[in-house]
């Protein structure tokens, strides 16, 4: 077990991959932890890349402060975690609140970032008020009473017939109320168009089809603030299509990768 102590905070994290190679890092969604890329870890190359992942605050082993939390919170901790790792130049892959982070990591710290890719995320998610709400639902009844919405949301109908599908119900639940609270206020402050807009770095935006929470219009369109960025749907898959189709998740993701001669 990887744990960094950043000083007002510790983050679990893990790293896969060849010790030597280019850097990788990813940023996982909202109510899942560094597991999320378990598959389509297991399905890029083994050597030449070095892969990074951590559990964002809040979720998983990392620390959970007490809310609220700030985008700009989350994307200092994996700017220090990368400090700490000495990981300058890396491909960030970002789902969700993770592709936030990644945008805004981007916009202040361009020597950490070379490409980012944006999984399942956009520049503003939902609005102030849905994330209101969802934060008064988790005090009153805990994660598990947004657990079947969310869900819907999350997979498609044929995945939730899967005895797989348990799994992520279980992660999502099991999520500390105060870090699901916490980065919900995180998104619910966020709006990155106009900074996202500024970026001139290579971009790869990932939707699935039936992605009920940041659908693929959404994500497209935030992609295409990034001149030259380049959009890849895939099809029969909800908001965690590296879950729901690792196979070509992986290759999306790969192919990207060795373009940038990483």
């Amino acid at each position: 077990m990887d744990i960094a102590d950043l000083g007002d905070l510790r983050l679990h994290y893990r790293i896969d991959g060849d010790p030597d190679g280019a850097p990788v890092v990813f940023s996982n969604s909202l109510g899942t932890d560094l597991r999320l890329w378990d598959k389509v870890i297991a399905r890029l190359p083994t050597s030449g890349l070095k892969y990074i992942r951590y559990d964002t605050r809040g979720h998983g082993l990392s620390d959970c402060p007490a809310p609220p939390y700030g985008m700009g919170a989350l994307v200092r901790d994996v700017e220090q975690l990368m400090d700490h790792l000495g990981i300058k130049g890396a491909v960030f892959v970002g789902l969700s609140i993770g592709g936030m982070t990644a945008q805004g990591l981007a916009a202040k710290r361009l020597d950490l970032v070379r490409a980012i890719v944006l999984s399942n995320t956009a520049a503003r998610i939902a609005t102030r008020e849905i994330w209101g709400q969802r934060i008064a639902d988790v005090k009153t009844g805990g994660v598990e009473a947004l657990a079947d919405a969310t869900m819907t949301r999350w997979f498609t109908q044929a995945f939730r017939a899967t005895d797989e599908f348990r799994f992520w119900r279980n992660m999502l639940v099991r999520t500390s109320a105060k870090g699901y609270i916490g980065c919900s206020h995180a998104i619910a402050g966020t709006d990155f168009y106009t900074t996202t807009a500024a970026l001139r770095l290579p971009t790869l935006g990932i939707a699935g089809s039936e992605d009920g929470s940041t659908p693929p219009d959404l994500v497209r369109e935030t992609t295409e603030l990034v001149p030259g960025s380049q959009f890849h749907l895939i099809r029969k898959a909800g908001h965690l299509p590296c879950v729901e189709a690792p196979d070509e998740y992986a290759r999306v993701l790969s192919e990207f990768i060795a373009a940038q001669a990483h």
